[in-house]
């Protein structure tokens, strides 16, 4: 096991070229970098905070001057600038550096949210039917409404808001013009699953083990979509924070469990995640899992999901902070 770890982020900054209001999830990253570096110091680890930078060569030549045992990854790639999050863990594996989480190949393959849904859907894994569109192809939009509308290379609910689940054609075109107009690629337009919405958090490498359910329970005004939204996450006093709060373990029947646990485990492995990953599903009224989104490194602060449910499944905060860097030190992974 290591004596010394270096924990890595990215550092908060404000992009002017970026007009999002979408700072506060820019900034969530230190709380979780303040929570697992304490928890790491109280297990004995000798413990270095290295805040990464921009531009990327820098953030590069900070990286070739760590010389601690092992990294404990928790960049979440620079604002603006998602594709840094595996350029980050490429240099770790150029390095030979031992690190936690995910290797670059699956951060790559999750952050490409449409490349991760056709692999999904190669597998045999239900996941909601959708296209990439942008002000040039709307005329080849054959989906089923309402559907809702997302950036393709963002993570942290960037632009998901009520105006995200459209009804019509007009509303359609609307959003998919704004989307891709804003972050200068195609939407991701995908039919909306109405249903009851899971997330669960499987750890592990060759052998994935899943955690406990939550159920996010929705408890919105009518009218209003029932989805994770941007402000769910980051806005603690919006209507969507106080309405989408999580039950962990979830309310489930045996079968239903046991569904959503084979999914999880068969995304988790068929996408290359290791170390720990969170897998985003809705069931339809028929009862079919369909899997939303794989996101390997999710957010581990305290009172993030990943941390309740490892909670539910018996670990305090510093157990669970232990066995990913055990997990990353384990034999046989290949970087």
């Amino acid at each position: 096991m290591p004596t010394s770890i270096a924990v890595i982020y990215n550092r908060p900054q404000t992009n002017p070229l970026l007009n999002r209001n979408e700072q506060a999830a820019e900034e969530g990253v230190l709380t979780e970098v303040d929570a697992a570096s304490k928890a790491l110091q109280s297990l004995g680890y000798k413990v270095e905070i290295i805040p990464l930078e921009l531009p990327l060569n820098r953030a590069f030549e900070q990286l070739a001057q760590i010389k601690a045992d092992l990294i404990f990854n928790l960049f979440e790639g620079f604002g603006g600038y998602p594709e840094t999050e595996y350029l980050i863990a490429q240099e770790l594996e150029s390095l030979k550096f031992c690190y936690t989480g995910a290797p670059s190949k699956a951060l790559k393959l999750a952050l490409n949210k449409a490349s991760a849904k056709k692999l999904l859907h190669k597998e045999g894994i239900r996941t909601p039917a959708f296209q990439l569109l942008d002000k040039e192809n709307l005329k080849e939009f054959n989906l089923n409404f309402p559907c809702i509308i997302k950036p393709n290379y963002e993570d942290a609910s960037h632009s998901i808001n009520s105006n995200s689940v459209v009804e019509n054609q007009i509303l359609l075109e609307q959003r998919v013009i704004e989307i891709s107009t804003l972050y200068n690629t195609k939407a991701l337009v995908e039919e909306y699953i109405d249903g009851r919405e899971f997330n669960i958090t499987i750890m592990g490498n060759k052998l994935p083990i899943p955690l406990s359910i939550s159920e996010i329970c929705f408890t919105l005004p009518e009218g209003t979509p029932k989805i994770l939204s941007y402000k769910a996450k980051w806005d603690t006093e919006s209507i969507y924070y106080k309405g989408t709060q999580p039950q962990c373990p979830a309310d489930l029947d045996t079968d239903t469990k046991e569904l959503i646990i084979e999914t999880a485990v068969r995304t988790y492995s068929v996408t290359g995640c290791r170390g720990y990953a969170r897998v985003d599903m809705r069931m339809d009224k028929n009862g079919n899992i369909y899997v939303l989104e794989i996101n390997p490194n999710p957010d581990i602060s305290p009172d993030a999901g990943a941390s309740l449910q490892a909670k539910a499944s018996g670990m305090d905060y510093a157990a669970f902070i232990n066995k990913i860097v055990q997990l990353a030190t384990e034999k046989g992974i290949d970087y």
